[in-house]
């Protein structure tokens, strides 16, 4: 029966296009924690970003504390990785996502001011910063994670999230609400991507 599962899934995905890396693994209740754990980190990820560009936006007092909890994610993001791929993986992972954090706060300083030349220089930093943050991820996991699939999922997380930022901005209320569902829906498909890559690369752990 569960073979029976497998190979619909692998069916299913071929019918969509999917890469065969996206192929969802097969399920345990160690990879399903995984999952789990996995997908709250990165929902962290959305959630304090959103609350940080409505703080930054609205001047609000709660700036500094949404911007430490923001960083903080970044952190347990790069200690979640460290169970498989080491300590010193981990902490490059961290500074990754730190400066895809740091840069984002640019973009939304210079939305919110006005200043095209310093927006246009931070967004092409930020997307060598995805490509950097890709390319670590396919080295760690080449077989599961392509380098293809790695970049353009970052590509999809910085545009929903962009859009989120200039719905924001423009006080397009009904936008930014559409924009958010999609950084959310765009982020659990990468969370899982991820998860799943970690359960194919080392199937003993699960």
């Amino acid at each position: 029966m569960r073979r029976r599962i497998l190979r619909f899934a692998l069916m299913l995905s071929l019918a969509l296009g999917l890469a065969p890396s996206l192929v969802p693994a097969a399920s345990s209740p160690k990879g399903e924690s995984l999952k789990l754990a996995m997908r709250k980190l990165w929902e962290d990820h959305i959630t304090w970003t959103r609350i940080f560009i409505i703080s930054a936006l609205g001047d609000l007092p709660d700036k500094a504390a949404a911007t430490d909890r923001l960083l903080r994610n970044q952190t347990d993001i790069g200690d979640a990785i460290k169970p498989f791929y080491g300590d010193g993986a981990g902490t490059k992972l961290t500074g990754l996502l730190r400066d895809h954090i740091l840069i984002a706060a640019d973009i939304v300083t210079a939305a919110k001011a006005g200043d095209s030349d310093k927006l246009n220089a931070s967004k092409t930093k930020w997307t060598a910063n995805a490509d950097d943050i890709a390319g670590f991820l396919s080295s760690a996991n080449p077989k599961n994670w392509p380098a293809a699939d790695m970049k353009a999922m970052m590509h999809d997380h910085l545009a929903a999230t962009t859009a989120e930022l200039e719905a924001r901005l423009n006080k397009d209320w009904a936008g930014d609400v559409k924009a958010y569902d999609r950084v959310h829906d765009q982020i659990l498909m990468m969370s899982d991507a991820l998860s799943d890559g970690i359960i194919k690369q080392f199937p003993a752990k699960f």
